[in-house]
């Protein structure tokens, strides 16, 4: 008889001030006794008055996974194998871990009990699968992959942009991935002479024409969009699919739409210690509609062109956000002008990060001419305003794309800059290799150093709302080196270092 392995989830109990890293510490000691690795987790579940721990907190964004909270009444009435007179005298439990843990798999069983540290406990419980649902990873009919996803509820601030972070005046924007200077004069000058046909209504035929033979593709798989936004909306809600999987750490926008419609998502959560790359078995075989960014918003990761073209199946909708491509110099793993992949491949493509424009929002999507007409016949009626027209027309010319590689190159020459100086900050960790025009950078207490730097006159966006990230993780736009090291010296200080010596990056 085979035998059907359910999902793991875990019980944690923590004293107050426990740090998420010593949290997780336990849990990868305790899954490492019984053979079991942390992406099994879906879920961490507590007594409801450790529930606001940030250490817990922490961890379970870490994870990519909800924290739920359950009463100690509620607790009490499970058996546990390891009950304790201590806990049941101090929070009314006699288990919080083994307790929460069982509460959370109905059914299952114990595979890891009760594991402590100096400040933490934890045990794993294995929820029993339902009659429905497919084998789980470890069963004999389907071995474990690398990466596994899980549908959960967000916990995360999925609406937040770094926008919010330069709302008060004065602040040096390190927290919006816009290119400084911009939009250029002869952009401005091309808009402004758009204003005497605003009676008109916008036809996007020059547009669509342009952005088609920018990418070497017929004007019937174009669709111009107000902004990427959009076109995450689209698909959202045009888009029919059992089993939906978004690649974390990235743009959040995207599963926020999917939430919206109705969808169930995924998560698969990409990992620090592989350098946020995209590895083999991180999208289950059963997605049928899976989302990624390339190069990734926060991670600042570009995965090759093969990696990510190899998500393309018969029967899948892969949607590439190509919104910081043009970051890249010579965009070197876009898929965008890519046609004949299995399935239906769709690239999201942005001008607001390299032409300023995020004011006027345009954006397109390319993809099979098909699934560009349901996507269009889901847009209102003029969607995108004439001047928004004229910048996708421009935009598109060879000029345009010239100006564009060649603030790429200067973009890599400022990064290296930036990435030299980050070496000579105590505690501050950059995983994988960045390849757009931002940083995200891993460092303990993050959370207060950003609010040191904005009392420097500094904002960095926050990496806590993204799923795979916690509150240790802060998104550092790249600016010119003038500016760079003002803000190294600003981070040094942050966090009690000496002041950082300007770099020059060869």
């Amino acid at each position: 008889m085979v035998e059907l392995h359910g999902p793991l989830v875990a019980g944690v109990g923590a004293r107050p001030g426990t740090p998420a890293d010593e949290v997780l510490r336990l849990l990868d000691e305790a899954l490492a006794t019984a053979g079991l690795d942390r992406t099994e987790l879906v879920l961490l579940a507590t007594v409801d008055v450790r529930a606001a721990e940030p250490g817990l907190r922490g961890a379970a964004r870490i994870l990519g996974v909800p924290l739920t909270a359950h009463p100690a009444a509620v607790l009490a009435a499970v058996p546990v194998p390891n009950p304790s007179a201590a806990v049941r005298a101090a929070l009314g439990t006699p288990g919080v871990a083994e307790a929460a843990a069982l509460a959370e798999a109905p059914g299952g069983r114990l595979v890891v009990p009760k594991t402590a540290s100096r400040t933490a406990t934890v045990a794993i419980a294995r929820r029993a699968p339902a009659p429905d649902e497919p084998l789980r990873p470890g069963s004999p009919d389907r071995p474990a992959t690398p990466r596994e996803t899980t549908a959960m509820s967000t916990d995360f601030d999925l609406r937040h942009h770094g926008d919010a972070e330069v709302r008060a005046a004065g602040l040096v924007d390190l927290a919006v991935n816009v290119r400084t200077g911009t939009p250029p004069p002869w952009l401005r000058d091309r808009l402004a002479a758009t204003l005497g046909d605003l009676a008109a209504y916008p036809d996007p035929a020059a547009a669509r024409a342009a952005v088609a033979a920018r990418h070497g593709r017929p004007a019937g798989e174009v669709l111009l969009t107000a902004g990427a936004a959009e076109a995450f909306v689209l698909l959202a809600r045009v888009v029919a699919a059992r089993h939906v999987c978004v690649v974390h750490p990235q743009f959040t926008e995207p599963e926020a739409a999917l939430r919206d419609a109705g969808h169930t998502v995924h998560r698969a959560v990409l990992r620090a210690g592989d350098g946020f790359r995209l590895t083999p078995g991180a999208v289950p075989e059963e997605a049928d509609l899976v989302v990624i960014g390339n190069p990734t918003n926060p991670t600042s990761v570009l995965h090759p062109a093969a990696d990510v073209a190899a998500l393309a199946r018969p029967g899948r909708t892969l949607v590439v956000d190509e919104a910081f491509m043009d970051t890249v110099p010579g965009e070197s793993a876009a898929l965008a002008d890519v046609r004949g992949l299995p399935g239906r491949v769709v690239v999201l493509r942005s001008l607001t990060k390299t032409w300023g424009l995020a004011g006027l929002r345009i954006g397109y999507v390319l993809g099979p001419a098909e699934l560009i007409a349901e996507l269009a016949a889901a847009q209102p009626l003029w969607p995108v305003s004439t001047p928004a027209l004229a910048a996708a027309e421009v935009c598109s010319a060879p000029a345009a794309l010239a100006e564009a590689e060649e603030a790429a190159h200067e973009l890599a020459a400022h990064r290296a800059h930036l990435l030299a100086g980050l070496r000579g900050v105590p505690g501050v960790r950059v995983h994988g290799t960045p390849a757009s025009s931002f940083l995200l950078v891993e460092l303990a207490g993050a959370a207060a150093v950003r609010e040191r730097l904005r009392e420097a006159g500094f904002a960095v966006r926050r990496g806590d709302t993204f799923p795979g990230l916690g509150l240790d993780w802060l998104r550092i736009a790249v600016r010119d080196p003038a500016t760079g090291d003002r803000f190294l010296a600003a981070l040094a200080a942050a966090v009690g270092a000496p002041p950082a010596r300007p770099v020059t990056a060869g």
